[in-house]
């Protein structure tokens, strides 16, 4: 009994599925229905088979199976514990990394623009007449400074820059794209600006766009075509907006000539204005690779528009243009794994329910099997019994003496497959048999319900009469 509770439980504690128990379990309820069916008299044991059966094998192997559950969910609460922290390092890893690439973005923006401008200004003093040669000298160097510190930007872009980017974070925008003009335009630049219909109801990434595309349109000229007239075009519709800048092609310097004669200027005439420099040459940025314009394409997708860029047709020049609509712009998943989609306390009740089915199933389970299998016993039992009730009538009509060919027509065709274990033990000797038959099939009959009539013989002749009354 204590090795088939141990093996009970160790395989429901070691099985991964409980399919092969049911069907073990299947087959011993078969061989045991069968055999009663067979063999009627071993209906009183089985009582001792569902005790044996439900208490050495069901209630083990579920008590096994609860154990193992029970383990597996502390497990696997573990190992969420240790996903959800990785996760949580994930995000963090991402949202820095996220930080870096708009910390680059608007480096390039709106530094790259200030630095160009001041390159511009720089230029521009270079080329005053009444600066004496000092101070021309140190205009030249503030040039050649900006122009190197825009490298150096360029550099640093290169280092922050991640390939992918997240969503186009708020910048500087507020000031306006006139003012961005206005500003270029003091610094030197030749630039006119043009606003058609009203900006009124334009979402705000899409003003951050197109305040993103003026501002980078003016840095790119005042790099590669210092000198060269820009035009700014921003026409409101009721549908968005079109954003365009377009510059000439650079003026080319004039070839070289021979030297002219010196010439008698008046005395106290204004010293001459030194010779015009040639314009300045595109700035080259080492290691950017245009990412001033795959970033501002980025921040234009971002807010539901297109971007196009590229030489003029028909002329020299370039230009960058942008569609920006008035409708809110589509959602962009971040590339960033987010959370898991069911949350700590959703699992937690889940396993809770787990646990409260398991416990249910320990207890209900053997219950439900053992009164099942009871009653299909005690309804075999009941069924056995109503083919063999021998009617007290023809019992109390039977006299010991008689002989079977008297005895057997009041004698039902079965016999009970029970026998009691009251009253006086049978007659013994060579030759004698004994029969059982029941006083009646109700089941609910306390007073007769389980007693039966012995009858024993004597080769064929009737010598006991016993009523084994419980």
């Amino acid at each position: 009994m204590l090795a088939a509770i141990a093996a009970a439980f160790l395989a429901g504690l070691r099985m991964e599925r409980a399919r092969p128990a049911v069907v073990v379990l299947g087959v011993l309820v078969a061989v045991g229905v069968l055999a009663v069916v067979a063999v009627p008299a071993w209906t009183v044991r089985g009582t001792s088979f569902v005790s044996l059966l439900v208490c050495a094998g069901m209630g083990p192997w579920m008590v096994g199976r609860f154990w193992r559950q029970s383990q597996e969910l502390v497990r696997a609460g573990w190992e969420r514990a240790e996903r959800a922290e990785r996760e949580q390092q994930l995000v963090a890893e991402q949202a820095r990394l996220r930080e870096r690439a708009r910390i680059a973005q608007d480096m390039h923006d709106a530094l790259g623009h200030d630095l160009s401008l001041i390159a511009l200004r720089a230029g521009a003093l270079k080329l005053a007449p009444d600066l004496a040669p000092p101070h021309r000298q140190a205009a030249q160097e503030i040039r050649a400074g900006a122009a190197a510190a825009v490298e150096r930007l360029g550099e640093v872009i290169g280092v922050l820059r991640e390939e992918a980017e997240g969503r186009a974070a708020p910048g500087p925008a507020d000031a306006g794209i006139p003012q961005l003009v206005q500003e270029a335009a003091a610094a030197g630049l030749d630039v006119r600006l043009t606003v058609t219909g009203e900006a009124d109801g334009m979402p705000r990434a899409a003003e951050h766009a197109a305040y993103r595309v003026v501002q980078e349109g003016l840095t790119n000229a005042t790099k590669h075509a210092a000198g060269a007239p820009v035009t700014v075009r921003v026409t409101y519709t009721p549908e968005g907006a079109h954003v365009r800048v377009a510059n000439d092609a650079p003026a080319v310097a004039p070839t070289a000539a021979a030297p002219a004669a010196p010439t008698a200027a008046p005395v106290n005439a204004p010293p001459a204005a030194p010779p015009a420099a040639p314009p300045a040459t595109p700035v080259a940025v080492p290691g950017t690779g245009g990412r001033g314009l795959l970033g501002l394409a980025e921040r234009v997708r971002l807010a539901g528009g297109t971007f196009e860029h590229g030489p003029r047709a028909g002329g020299g020049g370039f230009e960058v243009s942008a569609r920006l609509p008035r409708s809110a712009a589509v959602s962009v998943p971040s590339p960033a794994p987010g959370p898991a989609a069911v949350s700590p306390a959703r699992e937690l009740r889940h396993a809770r329910r787990r646990v409260v089915r398991m416990v249910v199933a320990v207890v209900l389970v053997p219950l439900l099997t053992a009164l099942a299998l009871v009653t299909v016993l005690r309804g075999w039992a009941v069924h056995t019994a109503g083919r063999a009730v021998l009617d007290p009538a023809d019992y109390a009509s039977l006299r010991v003496g008689q002989d079977r060919a008297t005895v057997q027509p009041f004698l039902p065709e079965h016999q009970v497959p029970y026998h009691p274990s009251v009253g006086d033990p049978p007659p013994r000797g060579e030759g004698v048999t004994c029969e059982y038959y029941a006083m009646t099939a109700a089941a609910f009959d306390d007073d007769r319900s389980g007693d039966a009539y012995r009858l024993c013989f004597r080769g064929d002749v009737l010598v006991s009469l016993d009523a084994l009354v419980e």
